[in-house]
């Protein structure tokens, strides 16, 4: 076994690696940016490096960094987890120029599964299925266009050096074609430094369906059964589980099989992943899938195959690493019951899914029977916006499907997140769909019900017990500055019930005026403090402070209640009214006006990356620019200004 190892990444995956490596006697050693500094994975490994900037191309990108860290630690192998260098040919070259076990499959393996349309003539050679489209290395907008037609409406642009989700765009219309493969090939351009695409037949009711494989970089490899990713939001996965619904012991072994030869193909060693598209119309079929791409890395729903096979994949992957062969053959893997995994995001499915960052006041995420929840944030940690926003993954485990989607459910119902938006309350009604729940939904199912997957709010109720706390602490008198009860002036003396009034909040930043009773110059509700089940009438959720703050939790959605000074508001409004703020911190790439400007409501103002994904700023009116306050390749911090519409009075005359 291998004495020691560095984790060339951060958050959770760095914190699962080390707990195995921990309990197979591997010295740890972290990697850390400057932003990083005081995070979790720093603090759980034996030894932490610090590698640069808090930007990923300044610190987590620059294999030299990593290198350089490896060798002044002697740390003997380098785990690369997933994302980053992790499928980085050149950086697992270096690392063996360097004496040092790359733990992951060989660089000449990675360059041949890397690119898309290469992978895809390969895995042609040996047999596996592949979905029709073009894969060449023609780029010209009109060629690529003219393919598109060949194959037939709709297709997907694909990023050739992509992945989740990163460069790809669905086009359902040849009128269509040439704004989304200028935008894919920007994107791809930005996240993998490669803007070349390719063209695919889009499958109508697709279901992503993939393979766990497991080679020794012997000639020998193994799959462990598959995973079944197909409730997916912009092409990335929101929920995985195993095994497959409707998933049959035919089909099952086609996949398998067709799985291994693409390992064998490559003479792969370590984790991967053969992600397959399947035809998702009826029942699966042992001729109803197709190759989409490998993953020459371990993939972040990995767990579920862990929960239901029994094996750690991490230790199979120092095992092999470490020369050991192949821990297990194919006849010695079996399933166990079924699994569930759901990403939870620091993210905000009122605005679209909007990437939300900032300081986590509040996260506590209860385990239980046949739940893991895999994590590399706690409370008082920043959500960042240099890295992806990813809280955790909350994996359930049970004898069977529904079990094991009732335990989750039940974990979502324990759980307690406040600071950043995220998508918990989403995520609860997913696993509560009638289509997810009968397992007959495919990766148009989000797309489709996102209505009503997102709504719903926090009651009235709810949110009336954290203002009276805040109006009236439990066992005081004291009033909040810049406010006061409109009975003060009266006597307690009471003839018709209790007293009733409108107090002005803010709830998750938007102004509202919530009613309370007042029975002798106490508010009604419970104490912030408490935890418990407010006292409210009608009350279905928690009252919760976190600090200074104080958060009304209610399905899955936490929201911050604060008093509010009207005036100053009032104020605040007026200077800021036609003010179009950015949605989240990012860097501009594209500004589409200029003042003066006449536009249409829904009309793009500017282009947004966060987190290497696009996000337009639009028009939320007709109007006339009065300014704009960003410029291309600058930053903007969310919720400044980007553009400035004049007021409509203003700008019709």
């Amino acid at each position: 076994m291998l004495e020691s190892v560095l984790i060339a990444n951060r958050g959770e995956i760095a914190c699962r690696i080390i707990k195995t490596a921990r309990r197979l006697g591997l010295r740890t050693i972290a990697v850390y940016s400057q932003a990083d500094r005081d995070a979790l994975h720093v603090r759980m490994a034996d030894e932490a490096v610090a590698i640069g900037p808090a930007p990923s191309s300044e610190s987590y990108l620059v294999g030299e960094r990593i290198l350089d860290a490896a060798r002044r630690t002697g740390a003997a192998s380098i785990h690369p987890g997933y994302g980053f260098l992790s499928e980085n040919a050149a950086f697992a070259e270096a690392c063996t120029a360097a004496g040092i076990v790359f733990v992951g499959p060989s660089a000449a393996a990675i360059r041949a599964m890397g690119l898309k349309d290469g992978a895809k003539s390969l895995m042609e050679k040996a047999g596996v299925p592949v979905v029709p489209g073009y894969h060449g290395d023609r780029q010209e907008a009109e060629f690529l266009k003219q393919k598109a037609y060949e194959i037939g409406y709709p297709v997907l642009i694909k990023a050739v050096a992509g992945g989740g989700g990163k460069g790809m765009r669905r086009v359902d219309k040849a009128i269509e074609f040439e704004a989304a493969l200028a935008s894919a090939q920007r994107e791809a351009k930005s996240a993998f430094g490669d803007a070349r695409v390719l063209i695919e037949k889009f499958v109508l009711n697709p279901r992503h369906i993939e393979i766990q494989v497991f080679g020794d970089g012997r000639g020998n490899a193994v799959h462990l059964f598959e995973r079944d990713c197909s409730a997916q939001r912009r092409h990335q996965k929101v929920l995985e589980e195993a095994p497959a619904p409707g998933m049959t012991a035919e089909t099952r072994a086609a996949m398998g099989a067709a799985a291994v030869a693409a390992a064998k193909a490559v003479n792969y060693a370590g984790a991967g992943t053969i992600e397959f598209i399947a035809d998702g119309s009826g029942s699966l079929r042992p001729d109803g899938f197709w190759f989409m791409e490998m993953n020459t890395r371990l993939q972040v729903e990995h767990p579920v195959t862990e929960l239901v096979t029994g094996q750690d994949l991490v230790e199979w992957q120092f095992r092999v690493a470490s020369g050991e062969g192949m821990p297990l053959g194919q006849d010695e893997i079996s399933l166990s019951g079924h699994a569930v995994e759901v990403r939870l995001y620091a993210e905000d499915p009122d605005t679209g899914f909007l990437p939300s960052t900032g300081r986590l006041d509040l996260l506590d995420l209860p385990g239980g029977e046949g739940i893991r929840i895999d994590t590399g944030v706690e409370t008082g940690a920043e959500i960042s916006a240099f890295y992806d926003p990813m809280i955790a993954k909350i994996i359930s485990h049970g004898p069977d499907r529904a079990s094991a989607l009732d335990r989750l459910a039940a974990a979502f119902d324990r759980s307690l997140i406040a600071g950043p938006k995220n998508n918990l309350a989403f995520l609860s009604a997913l696993v509560a769909h009638p289509e997810v729940r009968a397992g007959g939904f495919d990766t148009g199912l989000i797309d489709r019900d996102l209505a009503v997957l997102t709504s719903g709010a926090v009651s009235d109720a709810t949110i009336a017990a954290p203002a009276a706390a805040l109006v009236a602490p439990a066992g005081t008198d004291n009033e909040p500055a810049g406010w006061r009860d409109p009975f003060a002036a009266t006597s307690g003396f009471e003839m018709a019930g209790p007293r009733r009034s409108g107090v002005p909040v803010e709830v998750g930043g938007e102004p509202r005026l919530v009613t309370l009773g007042w029975r002798g110059g106490q508010a009604g509700g419970s104490g912030p403090d408490t935890g418990q089940e407010a006292a409210t009438a009608g009350v279905t959720g928690r009252v919760v402070r976190a600090g200074a703050d104080v958060y009304a939790i209610e399905g899955g959605r936490a929201v911050r209640v604060t008093l509010v000074d009207q005036l100053s508001r009032a104020a605040d409004d007026a200077e800021g009214a036609a003010a179009i703020k950015a949605p989240m911190h990012g860097k501009v790439i594209a500004v589409d006006v200029a003042p003066g400007d006449v536009v249409a409501k829904g009309a793009r103002l500017a282009v947004v990356e966060a987190m290497k994904m696009e996000h337009a700023i639009t028009a939320p009116r007709d109007g006339t620019v009065e300014a704009v306050f960003v410029s291309e390749g600058g930053q903007v911090d969310q919720g400044a200004p980007v553009v400035a519409l004049a007021e409509e009075e203003e700008a019709s005359s």
